[in-house]
């Protein structure tokens, strides 16, 4: 059994685990064919209903939760430069330096991305379709890192909220750092990234073949 360090293993060990048990209640029914009694009948119901059950469960929240880490994020082509700058341990861009946190690092993308409303999972995997749909018609057949495809950028403007899920405005060094900006911030009047602008570097719309010529990264 393969070392278990995190719940998406954890769901996958689950998996393997109700699949095997599912497969040998199978083969043991049609290799000795035993009488329908009604420990035969609860194995049946065990290997063709529970079981089955529990690995249809455990799959698809595995699956749900490999879309929250940073490979999954990678996995099109155009999100290359991204991810490559957020792994790069001598960059200095925000999204390496939060990358780098041992609290959420592996799963910085939705860390930063996702909608943090009452609905936020459901609305972030519905703009997750839509950033299928757009890759599909957009960037299919664009080059190593989508060059020749449109700019890429934010469905609306990325909200202070989202950075004070972590960072909760009253620590004394923060306070110190930011002196009387802090309540236009907490208010949302002043974004974070209107000062730390520096997000992703080497996002493709800075890119020389990027549709339109944009060479100044849209801010983030």
């Amino acid at each position: 059994m393969f070392p278990i360090h995190t719940t998406e293993q954890l769901l996958k060990a689950v998996a393997l685990v109700s699949a095997g048990f599912s497969a040998i209640i199978g083969v043991w029914y049609l290799v000795r064919r035993p009488h329908l009694h009604r420990v035969t009948k609860a194995l049946l119901f065990l290997g063709l209903g529970v079981f089955p059950g529990i690995v249809s469960l455990t799959g698809n929240i595995a699956s749900f939760e490999y879309t929250l880490s940073r490979p999954f994020c990678g996995s099109c082509h155009v999100m290359g430069p991204y991810v490559r700058d957020a792994e790069d341990p001598k960059s200095n861009s925000l999204a390496a330096l939060h990358s780098r946190n041992m609290r959420f690092g592996e799963n910085s993308c939705y860390t930063c991305h996702a909608d943090y409303k009452m609905f936020g999972t459901i609305t972030t995997k519905l703009n997750g379709m839509r950033h299928l749909f757009m890759y599909i018609t957009e960037y299919a057949n664009t080059g190593p890192d989508g060059e020749g495809g449109p700019p890429i950028h934010l469905y609306k403007p990325f909200k202070s909220a989202t950075c004070m899920q972590c960072h909760s405005t009253t620590g004394k060094k923060y306070l110190e750092d930011h002196g009387d900006a802090v309540e236009q911030i907490r208010s949302g009047d002043l974004n974070c990234i209107d000062c730390h602008s520096d997000v992703h570097p080497l996002a493709l719309s800075r890119r020389p073949g990027a549709k339109g010529g944009a060479q100044k990264e849209e801010k983030k």
